[in-house]
């Protein structure tokens, strides 16, 4: 009797090949030949479920950007249940803030292959789609966030937004920098960096 083959299994498989190409030799390896000797599937099984490399690229940048996503609505809940200026709200901010960040293994693919599919979306318009959702889901959850710890009204508006726009700006660096010089930029420095980011928000204008 043929062995029954669970497609999104099999998808997710293919797509963790992806991201190991990815995070080894670069983007520009995950061909669908590349991927399916990754994988070790034939070339027809990848193409089964994946009719071209862009349309196996476009899902998964897509399913990076949710892996992403769920870390991130995850632990903004987790914000959210502890009390204002507290030690356990700081520590579940750095929480939160660190799932942007290649701080152990699994992390770190994901940061690189999110860096990279970004990057690549400037001159592959076909990923242009998921890189304005990628933005976007991350802009909203770091949206929630300074409003959370400057929570009120909207006198402030620009002030939340310039401060949202740096912490993003901070977390990309962040990110590019530990990706980059992972001797320099480690687990405790990014701790380091994320705590005195911190610490800088309570300057910020109060939203009445």
């Amino acid at each position: 009797m043929p062995k029954i083959v669970d497609a999104e299994a099999r998808r997710q498989e293919v797509v963790q090949a992806v991201f190991r190409i990815i995070a080894s030799d670069g983007l520009e390896r995950a061909s669908l030949r590349e991927v399916a000797d990754e994988a070790g599937l034939a070339v027809g099984s990848v193409r089964h479920y994946f009719a071209s490399s862009d349309d196996l690229l476009v899902f998964s940048f897509g399913a990076v950007i949710d892996r992403i996503a769920g870390r991130l609505e995850s632990s903004m809940a987790a914000v959210e249940l502890e009390a204002p200026d507290s030690p356990e709200q700081q520590a579940a901010v750095l929480n939160l803030l660190g799932q942007f960040l290649p701080l152990d293994e699994e992390l770190a693919v994901d940061a690189c292959v999110w860096m990279a599919f970004r990057h690549a979306a400037r001159i592959k318009p076909v990923l242009a789609a998921e890189a304005e959702r990628s933005h976007r889901t991350v802009a909203a959850v770091v949206g929630r966030l300074i409003m959370h710890l400057s929570p009120g009204g909207a006198d402030a508006q620009q002030a939340l937004v310039a401060e949202a726009e740096r912490l993003l700006a901070t977390m990309d660096g962040l990110c590019m920098h530990a990706l980059l010089q992972p001797e320099w930029m480690t687990a405790e420095m990014c701790s380091d960096v994320l705590t005195a980011h911190l610490r800088s928000l309570a300057g910020m204008p109060a939203a009445r």
